[in-house]
């Protein structure tokens, strides 16, 4: 890749301003080969950053449970030219109701409702995801109980829709990683050898009322938390490396769950800022977990 390539997405909780962290604890230097291994893909910006500093990678699996993420992925792999085609011209329509609130609304609202007939052709499912991700509220993805998507219209006036230069560069970087969609477990059978992974699952929410960034319609609720840390225990077992992000509890409440949970490996607390909360006082920097069963290269 000529240029560094960066994530296409805007996401709650994406892990850029984490990377120079997650460099500190990485297991492979620079000049090593290796595998790397993400089971909770999301926006990719681990993934990217590996292929942008890491020359030597042989191989990356991506995973997700997010059916309409990971066709994305795939479509921007394989149809980048005809997806750029379809996002230029929503973005040229949105943008000209700059100006005009409702029909504003309207365009996206119907957009939205396409998406969630999840009967669109897959590029076409692939432009709508880009266009919510783009014009919803903080690039959130939170559906209902029946796996709707159901955030509403974000504030800005002309949002980047279509970033062609980028896409380009992201379907170049994907052309020789392997894209999985189902449970993370299923990832455990791509490692071999130098094999790293990151997990970056659906964060344990800070407080009962915190929880309104339901990602999947199945729940990661706590057993899903304790069955992910079996998979690490496992990983560990076959001697791999892993580096896990999770929410940290213990702040705002008397909640040890992860210190128990991991209290055999290495926990640090990490500044992070965010910015989805439904209170704005609670907005901000705040700490988030990178445990690790192994120290860096």
């Amino acid at each position: 890749m000529s240029k560094a390539v960066k994530p296409f997405l805007k996401w709650a909780g994406g892990k850029t301003q984490l990377l120079s962290d997650i460099e500190q604890r990485f297991p492979y230097a620079k000049e090593e080969k290796f595998t790397f291994i993400e089971p909770f893909v999301g926006s990719g910006a681990v993934l990217f950053w590996v292929l942008n500093h890491f020359p030597n990678v042989q191989q990356c699996i991506i995973n997700d449970v997010n059916t309409d993420l990971i066709n994305t992925y795939h479509t921007i792999r394989n149809d980048v030219d005809a997806l750029i085609e379809q996002l230029n011209i929503w973005q040229s329509e949105y943008h000209a109701l700059a100006l005009d609130i409702e029909r504003k609304k309207t365009y996206y609202y119907e957009k939205r409702a396409d998406f969630n007939t999840k009967e669109q052709p897959q590029i076409q499912q692939a432009a709508l995801f880009i266009f919510l991700n783009r014009t919803c509220f903080n690039g959130l993805y939170r559906v209902n109980r029946n796996g709707g998507f159901n955030v509403p219209i974000g504030s800005y006036k002309t949002p980047k829709i279509c970033d062609a230069p980028n896409l380009r560069k992201v379907s170049e970087a994907l052309q020789n990683v392997t894209i999985l969609q189902g449970d993370f477990e299923q990832t455990l059978k791509y490692a071999q050898g130098n094999t790293m992974f990151y997990l970056d699952p659906p964060y344990k929410p800070l407080s009962a009322s915190s929880s309104f960034t339901a990602y999947a319609k199945d729940e990661f609720n706590d057993d899903e938390q304790r069955r992910l840390k079996n998979f690490c225990d496992t990983l560990t077992e076959q001697d791999y490396p892993w580096i896990l992000s999770n929410s940290d509890v213990s702040q705002l409440e008397d909640n040890n769950f992860f210190d128990e949970l991991y209290s055999d490996y290495k926990i640090n607390r990490i500044l992070a800022k965010r910015a989805i909360n439904s209170v704005s006082a609670k907005r901000g920097k705040i700490h988030e977990l990178l445990i690790s069963n192994r120290a860096a290269a």
